[in-house]
């Protein structure tokens, strides 16, 4: 039988009149690994703080087993700002770090009292290897300056830091509060092998799919305050969930049916009642519990129309940009196109952001020239535009930009109409800004950078703290979005939805283009990998760097959005003659007539844009 290290019981939490999360109850036992689901707000991240230890809870019961080594990696870590890097693996106390500062106590006091026996328990507790590990995993995190002071790291290498910390000490049972962000590629692949080949238990919260499918083997989700268990990795959660929402649709509408019927005998029923009634009564009343019950499908809606872009987007030519000796572009020529969906990979430091902010206007390069369409209106989500003040409420964040938010086909909503598309129900656009959790704050700026209406969207890491499905659903409305994307994500699946090309960005200004998703190139550098080991040479050169007017190779997506034009284009080519001759025939009813001829500049405008589509996917075949 498996060893119990954690028993959740009956727990309740609210903060004021609101509640996360009623009576839930979970357990872990020794080798799960538990990926925790739930939508912002809804309590995920208050959840593992109650189990670590770091805040209170209303009701209910924790109990762990005894002497359990416990590691915790919390969403916002902090340190003392005097520490250095190495310091701050040994500051937070566990039994291998007292035990080294036990030793070099002892080592510092007159005739060493009790050395012997130290150096038995430093032997068997592996100590010796402590600070050679520490090293190992920063520089795996590739964080390498251990003399560096906890003040001068980003809030990414301090995540990283604590990421390390919880690491090293190999605990029995880790709990991981969104650790893969601010990793870039290499590191969460990495994170995720090591864990893989661990043997510890694992209870976390990650936004990333591919993490979550390849390391839990169980998911929990928090669902309208409630706790469901679902035995298998994240696509058996999928599959699972959408079982249980349809039974439970199916129970509550039988119970809704039979609720009428028992609802209208109690009416009926007089006061005096014998032993039967009493218990139609009791059960009457279960029922009704039934039948009101509600499954919570709310989505985000991003329905937003993106405003018209021209068919000149911007061109860079001939881009150098340098700090000192790090070079971020080294003649760097491109020339966009419209509709493009592109995604940008790369280590950390290697220039992406710097990037984005000289198509921005934001900074200078150093030499080049970027000429931007007159049409194109650029929305910018990034990890620095996340600064409202605390003390605004939701509603007036909103209305500070705009009262009414046209989004398309002729429809407008209120801003708070357009804030409950993104989940904020009235009561919480009345809510001030600090009570909103981490997630909240995200989908609220992706709110006011969509309510402009922008018709080329720039997104800087767009998955962190965002829940699953909003994910999902942003996902969805970028793959439809009338408009240019550019995205810079360490999020795999998401890239995978969305983007059709790549620039990789290698460090010092080599930069290069890759036809395909990021699973496609994953692959590709695998089996280049491979096929240079086998033959005995340094790994080949992957695709031409970037320059001006270069032909970029058409993507798979693209193919297949080329051959199904061709299809389109003939057949309302088709339809428009077939109508043009109606029109002229003379045979038309008046009804007929005033139909087609309302079909027709309708026509007329899905073969232009369709055709214009054509023409630049034309160029890249």
């Amino acid at each position: 039988m498996a060893i119990s290290y954690l028993q959740v019981e009956n727990l309740t939490k609210s903060f004021g009149d609101l509640l996360l999360f009623q009576d839930i109850s979970l357990g872990i036992h020794e080798g799960q690994r538990v990926g925790l689901i739930a939508k912002n707000g809804a309590g995920k991240t208050t959840l593992l703080n109650i189990i670590a230890g770091k805040e209170g809870y209303d009701e209910g019961n924790l109990s762990f087993r005894r002497d359990l080594h416990m590691g915790y990696l919390p969403q916002s870590p902090r340190y003392p700002e005097e520490l250095t890097v190495s310091e701050a693996c040994f500051h937070q106390g566990n039994s291998v770090v007292e035990l080294i500062k036990e030793y070099e106590l002892c080592l510092e006091t007159e005739s060493n009292p009790g050395l012997e026996d130290i150096l038995d328990r430093m032997e068997h507790e592996k100590a010796w290897d402590y600070e050679r590990k520490a090293k190992q995993i920063l520089t795996q995190l590739k964080i390498r300056d251990f003399n560096r002071k906890i003040s001068q790291l980003s809030g990414g290498q301090l995540k990283r830091v604590a990421l390390a910390n919880s690491l090293i000490t190999e605990p029995e049972l880790l709990i991981l509060d969104e650790p893969t962000n601010h990793l870039d590629l290499d590191m969460i692949e990495w994170l995720e092998d090591y864990l893989q080949r661990s043997t510890l238990s694992l209870l976390m919260v990650t936004h990333d799919r591919y993490f979550l499918d390849r390391v839990c083997s169980e998911i929990i989700e928090i669902d309208n305050r409630r706790i469901y268990s679902y035995k298998g990795n994240y696509s058996y959660y999928i599959e699972k969930r959408e079982e249980r929402i349809a039974a439970t649709n199916t129970e509550t509408a039988r119970a809704n049916n039979l609720y009428r019927t028992e609802l209208e005998w109690m009416r009926r029923m007089p006061q005096a009642r014998g032993h039967k009634a009493r218990y139609r009564e009791e059960a009457f009343y279960e029922l009704e519990k039934t039948a009101k019950q509600r499954t919570d499908n709310s989505n985000v809606k991003l329905e937003v129309k993106a405003s018209y872009i021209g068919s000149k987007i911007f061109n860079a030519e001939h881009l150098c940009k340098s700090y000192g000796d790090l070079k971020i572009l080294d003649d760097f020529s491109y020339i966009f196109s419209r509709y493009e969906k592109m995604g940008i990979v790369g280590d950390n430091g290697t220039g992406k952001s710097t990037f984005i902010k000289i198509l921005l206007g934001e900074v200078e390069p150093d030499s080049g020239t970027v000429d931007t369409g007159e049409t194109v209106r650029f929305g910018y989500y990034s990890q620095e535009g996340l600064s409202f003040d605390e003390q605004m409420k939701v509603i007036d964040v909103v209305r500070d930009i705009a009262e009414v938010i046209d989004v398309g086909n002729g429809k407008q909503l209120t801003a708070s109409q357009f804030l409950q598309h993104f989940l904020f129900t009235p009561e919480t656009q009345h809510n001030y800004v600090y009570r909103l959790s981490g997630g909240e704050k995200r989908r609220l700026y992706l709110c006011t950078v969509l309510m402009r209406n922008p018709n080329f969207l720039i997104l800087d890491e767009p998955t962190n703290d965002l829940d699953i499905v909003t994910l999902n659903v942003l996902e969805e409305y970028l793959t439809g979005f009338k408009g240019c994307v550019i995205v810079v994500s360490h999020d795999r699946y998401f890239m995978d939805k969305v983007v059709d090309h790549l620039l990789v960005f290698n460090g010092q200004g080599d930069i290069r283009d890759f036809p395909g998703n990021y699973s496609d190139y994953r692959d590709w550098k695998s089996a280049r990998a491979d096929k240079d080991k086998d033959a005995g040479k340094p790994q080949a050169e992957k695709v031409s760097r970037v320059r001006l007017n270069e032909k970029r190779k058409m993507s798979f997506k693209e193919r297949q959005e080329f051959e199904r034009l061709e299809e389109e284009i003939a057949g309302l080519e088709g339809e428009k003659k077939q109508l043009e001759e109606a029109l002229c025939s003379g045979a038309l009813s008046v009804d007929e007539l005033t139909k087609n001829s309302k079909r027709l500049p309708l026509l007329h405008g899905e073969l232009d844009e369709k055709t214009m589509r054509w023409l630049e996917l034309s160029e890249l075949a």
